[in-house]
């Protein structure tokens, strides 16, 4: 019996589970995936309103050519760039400090508490959290500018200004996002063996020593992943949160990728530049995981798969 007959024997004889997976098997193919092949159409077309994907003229590269020669898309590609590398390096290590001192924690009550406090924030929209920053930061109302009266000093526009525009996004970001990533972290600690602890007690290890060679270590396969997907993500920089935050007194910095699309892609109603440009992101970013996973791979010998 060859593999064909064999694979269609257990289906048969497992028909059952497998008339139970259809159901996800037709989410990803019509839900998922389909509309990813259909996204990758549209950018070679020209699709317009009141027309289907199947009637719109073919256009070829036409789409691409527009988005290389506008003189506002190296603006945006630099900023892109710019804020996801500020987001990496500001908001990539704090999650795992703070997992490590919650792994610690020996207070079951404090630990439960403070675990709440840093993830209630991941789960306010952006508008919420902008509603925030403006109470903060704004100019007439805000109790930084208000703090900044009382002690004699002038008021600053930090909205609007292009020196604060990004610290103030970066800390907004890290301050919603700090949760889950420490959630992941947790999740990865919660496997390490706790013998491992009480040998390194032992033996006389200290607390920095223990996590010098215990907790970092049983970690570092996640740390790595979670480094390569981020890497991957390096084209997208938060596009709901920018167009949240951004002004036109501060374009020359915050205009991205994605305000882009939104503004002339969408607001044009030129749809098929929004695909086209997706499509170029997913490009840019499996490079980025696929060569951040084979360098992790040969510095560390982990990696994503």
């Amino acid at each position: 019996m060859n593999k064909n007959q064999l694979l269609w024997k257990r289906i048969v004889q497992h028909k059952t589970l497998y008339l139970l997976l259809l159901p996800l098997i037709f989410y990803y193919i019509f839900l998922r995936y389909w509309p990813i092949v259909l996204a990758w159409i549209v950018a070679f077309k020209n699709l317009q309103m009141g027309s289907g994907v199947s009637t719109s003229p073919w256009v070829g590269f036409d789409n691409f050519k527009f988005i290389v020669s506008d003189p506002e898309i190296a603006t945006a590609f630099k900023n892109t760039v710019q804020i996801s590398l500020l987001r990496l390096a500001v908001g990539f290590m704090p999650p795992i400090f703070l997992a490590i001192m919650f792994h610690d924690m020996t207070s079951k009550t404090l630990k439960k508490y403070a675990q709440t406090a840093v993830y209630i924030p991941y789960f306010f929209s952006w508008v919420i959290i902008y509603g925030i920053a403006f109470a903060f930061f704004s100019t007439g109302s805000g109790f930084v500018n208000n703090l900044l009266d009382m002690m004699g000093l002038p008021r600053q526009e930090f909205l609007m200004s292009t020196d604060w525009f990004r610290p103030i996004l970066i800390i907004m970001s890290m301050w919603k996002e700090l949760g889950w990533g420490t959630i992941i972290y947790m999740a990865a600690l919660s496997t390490v063996d706790t013998q491992l602890y009480e040998a390194a007690i032992m033996d006389g290890a200290g607390p920095l020593k223990r996590i010098a060679h215990i907790t970092i270590p049983s970690i570092l396969p996640v740390v790595t992943f979670v480094l390569c997907i981020n890497l991957g993500h390096m084209f997208y920089a938060g596009g709901e949160q920018v167009l949240l935050f951004y002004n036109k007194a501060v374009m020359d910095v915050a205009d991205i990728i994605d305000t882009w699309v939104y503004r002339v892609g969408i607001g044009n109603m030129r749809f098929s530049l929004g695909a086209a440009v997706g499509l170029l992101q997913s490009l840019f970013g499996m490079i980025l995981i696929l060569a951040s996973n084979h360098a992790s791979k040969k510095l560390t010998g982990n990696g994503i798969w």
